[in-house]
């Protein structure tokens, strides 16, 4: 919100126009001139960081025409009017149709200040209002997507909302199971391109030359079978996002026409000379150290770097086990609303198994857990029956993780200090000690 917003001018009159501009930039207002509704159309969004002075009388398109069309845009936006002798009362029909105010000719600069001072401070307090209703939108949509109160993934949904409202494309990194692909919808929803396509391919999941036109697109008889035109996935995520999850298994010649793509933003479909221009965010995915691969050869060392312009690292569940009963818990109950079963209870000891377990599958694993306890039949599997390949977690590994998740459950549970220390039966000192030792949200 530090910008600087600007006032819109809107007037044919060119002797006019100039002396509302000197006046304004005398007293440091930013300020573009117009001549006409049409090139003040091009310039304005709801959002737009500024105000509109326009003159009532313009060529084609009249300033109360251009006051209906822009408050149905924005009724939040202030407009202000000027008017001739004659327009007066016209001029009082737009303040109750909403415009902010209006100013008669001939005026004083010192005026026009003065009613642009108040309808800029009034502008700026309905952008800060938005911001921050946004903000808290994001923090809700965030929290209630990427569940966990322990600090690895507090610092991930901080950095994607901070990347969120940003053009850059992002190169996510995860084990599998981690979540790239909730993530990466996470960027869309909180992005300005939320209302277009969001993506999504596995560039591991099909033939080299499936791909090819899976991409790109084809017209009519660019090999057989082609019978008609086909829109490829980059195409038709232009003024959306385009998640391509796995791109490590991306062969080496269709990395080569992607980075031309990404850094052109044009692309050909296969059998066609004409370029289309695209306007898509790219979101990437791997589970590999895509510059160890480029060190082997194995991946193009230009395209990682167009790739990452921003990176996202996902935790692995083993390293936040803390948020493993609150995500179990989450997982239950839909688990026990998918399949119309009740909700099993999570004993001390089962509890401790599901912190202790390595989880080489992540987050889906846990879900599939989930799925099994609701239907009876998780006896036998891990991390209730027989060890995993991934064998056992050292004792005091253990013994840590179930600690730090009792600890961020129950203070999740009972909301202070005193009532969890209360719980748990320990001196509140102590548990301060312990919440600071493991990272712990202390504010409470």
């Amino acid at each position: 919100m530090t910008e600087a917003l600007k006032v819109l001018i809107i007037e044919d009159d060119p002797d006019v126009a100039l002396g509302c501009e000197q006046a304004l930039q005398l007293e440091g207002i930013v300020s573009e001139c117009v001549g006409s509704a049409e090139q003040a159309r091009r310039r304005l969004g709801r959002d737009f960081r500024g105000v509109v002075v326009s003159d009532i009388r313009l060529p084609k398109m009249d300033g109360m025409t251009f006051l209906r069309e822009t408050l149905a845009l924005d009724p939040e936006l202030p407009m202000v009017l000027i008017t001739g002798h004659g327009d007066v009362s016209m001029a009082v029909q737009a303040m109750k149709d909403g415009a902010y105010d209006f100013i008669q000719k001939p005026f004083a600069p010192e005026y026009l200040v003065d009613v642009v001072r108040r309808a800029l401070e009034k502008r700026r307090l309905v952008l800060e209002v938005r911001d921050l209703r946004r903000r808290l939108e994001q923090r809700d949509l965030l929290e209630s997507k990427l569940i966990g109160h322990g600090p690895a993934m507090q610092k991930l949904r901080d950095r994607l909302s901070g990347l969120a409202g940003s053009a850059a494309d992002v190169l996510i990194f995860g084990e599998t199971g981690t979540g790239k692909e909730l993530v990466a919808r996470c960027l869309h929803d909180l992005s300005a391109r939320r209302d277009g396509n969001f993506v999504a391919i596995n560039c591991g999941g099909m033939a080299e030359s499936l791909l090819d036109s899976e991409l790109f697109g084809h017209e009519p008889g660019a090999f057989t079978g082609a019978q008609k035109r086909r829109i490829g996935k980059i195409e038709h995520a232009s003024g959306g996002t385009l998640f391509l999850d796995e791109i490590e298994s991306m062969p080496m010649t269709m990395q080569i026409k992607l980075l031309r793509v990404l850094q052109e933003r044009q692309l050909e479909r296969l059998g066609s000379n004409t370029l289309v221009n695209i306007d898509c965010r790219v979101i990437a995915a791997t589970k590999e150290d895509l510059l160890e691969l480029a060190a082997r050869g194995a991946f193009r060392n230009d395209l990682y770097y167009r790739l990452g312009v921003a990176t996202l690292a996902l935790p692995p569940l083993r390293e936040r086990r803390e948020d493993i009963p609150l995500l179990f818990e989450h997982f239950l109950l839909q688990a026990a609303a998918r399949h119309q079963r009740p909700v099993p209870e999570t004993s001390a000891g089962r509890a401790q198994k599901l912190v202790g377990y390595a989880w080489p599958g992540n987050v889906r694993e846990l879900r599939n857990v989930a799925d099994r306890c609701v239907l009876g039949i998780e006896s036998g599997s891990p991390p209730f029956g027989q060890a995993t390949a991934a064998g056992p977690t050292p004792l005091a590994e253990t013994v840590e993780a179930f600690e730090r998740a009792l600890i961020a459950d129950a203070l999740r549970r009972h909301g202070s200090l005193a009532r969890t220390a209360e719980a748990l039966a320990v001196a509140k000192t102590t548990l301060h000690d312990k919440i600071r030792k493991y990272g712990l949200d202390d504010s409470r």
